[in-house]
């Protein structure tokens, strides 16, 4: 219930101060991090495992949006999640 409050607090910002060029944003994950092991990522991922390489690509991606397309809002989920 406290992600969905701050989920709607971002929302709400979002909506409030786009007008002043301030870009507010809510970016989550659902799942485990791959764990490195002696220094190297593992090769295979465990179920439900993020890559934390992959989830900085995504936050960077993020940030470079252009002012005239921008989102406020990212959920990784891994590739074999289960709904």
């Amino acid at each position: 219930m406290g992600k969905f409050g701050l989920r709607g607090l971002a929302q709400s910002l979002t909506r409030e101060l786009h007008p002043k060029q301030i870009h507010v944003s809510h970016l989550s994950y659902t799942a485990g991090l791959e764990k490195k092991l002696d220094g190297i990522y593992a090769d295979q991922y465990h179920d439900g495992d993020l890559d934390p390489d992959a989830i900085a690509d995504v936050y960077w991606q993020f940030l470079q949006q252009p002012p005239n397309a921008r989102a406020w809002e990212i959920e990784l989920r891994p590739n074999l999640e289960v709904f």
